[in-house]
């Protein structure tokens, strides 16, 4: 007997029959940058991102207003200040660009789109790293992580639905849980950036977010690109100290991460499609070396099919209108 696996691949129809894999709306989480040195109505283009932008305060709210309008679920927001210091202070300033975005989109919008905020210093430092520096120019882990919580308390104050820390520091979920708690915010969730890895895909994120450090790199809090089990470790602590969601970054180079975090944990698991995956596909397409939609929805697919349960990707907003035509 000849066996033929391709009688299943005979019509789109059959195909479509059998697919393991589907992409939907409801997987789609769509980052905004909120710059509050622009105008309040102001958007400016991103030049390593194309068709991306940063928004001033009331530019943010309407755009996730289209967001919620195409059935994009969610949306995760970072702050670009007006002033940066060596402690981050503008992270945790209750009149902040993130927190005042969150409390009108709250306002506007109620239950309609979830707003996650990501938590980190990185933004909002002088220096450009994601904790405090010792005098050595050591990010210090322990002193860090009150920081970090009182930047998760201001966004739980203004109405957020999920906190994200991005900052790979040891203790951190344990410690935004603790005082989220002490607070009375027990159902703000966190998602935690459990798998985020020193990678070379996050440059043109750092122009977007004006975030690169001012010496040296991450890789002393960021984890080594070669390894996968320490990423069952820190998912694992992080799952212990409270953590409701998890998040593997970058996706695509990591998608045996997302599938072993799929296979050993039982919590919801992400991908974040970051920006130097974002900004290759877009450059290869305008060269006119890729079909442009049919690679982002191969990319999100891959994502999907590794094991994630949501994804955040600056497609997001784009995606959701080609489904919406399928």
């Amino acid at each position: 007997m000849i066996i033929r696996p391709r009688r299943l691949r005979k019509t789109q129809k059959i195909r479509d029959l059998v697919r393991e894999t589907d992409l939907k709306v409801n997987d789609l989480i769509m980052p905004i940058f909120i710059d509050e040195t622009l105008n309040n109505d102001e958007k400016k283009p991103i030049s390593s991102m194309p068709n991306q932008y940063r928004f001033g305060i009331d530019a943010a709210v309407k755009e996730c207003e289209e967001i919620a309008d195409l059935g994009v679920p969610a949306v995760i927001l970072f702050g670009i200040p007006k002033e940066k210091d060596e402690i981050a202070s503008s992270g945790y300033d209750d009149n902040g660009g993130v927190q005042e975005v969150i409390r009108k989109v709250k306002e506007k919008l109620n239950d309609d789109l979830i707003i996650i905020a990501d938590v980190c210093m990185c933004e909002y430092t002088s220096h450009g790293h994601c904790g405090i520096i010792s005098k050595d120019g050591e990010v210090l882990n322990d002193e860090t992580l009150p920081i970090l919580a009182k930047i998760a308390l201001s966004y739980a104050k203004a109405g957020v639905d999920i906190v994200a820390p991005s900052d790979m520091m040891d203790g951190r979920v344990y410690e935004i849980r603790k005082v989220l708690e002490e607070n009375n915010y027990k159902n703000v969730s966190i998602m935690s950036y459990s798998a985020k890895y020193a990678s070379a895909f996050y440059g043109p994120f750092r122009d977007a977010a004006d975030s690169t450090p001012q010496f040296g790199d991450r890789k002393a809090y960021q984890m080594d690109i070669a390894n996968s089990r320490e990423a069952l470790r820190e998912i694992e602590l992080d799952i212990e100290e409270g953590a409701d969601l998890l998040l593997v970054k970058p996706a695509l180079p990591y998608l045996d991460i997302i599938r072993l975090a799929r296979d050993n944990y039982n919590i919801p698991v992400g991908g974040y499609c970051v920006s130097g995956e974002y900004s290759m596909i877009e450059a290869a397409a305008e060269k006119g070396w890729l079909d442009r939609k049919k690679t982002v929805f191969e990319t999100l697919l891959s994502i999907k099919r590794a094991g994630a349960e949501f994804i955040i990707t600056y497609w997001a907003k784009e995606v959701a209108e080609w489904l919406s035509k399928n």
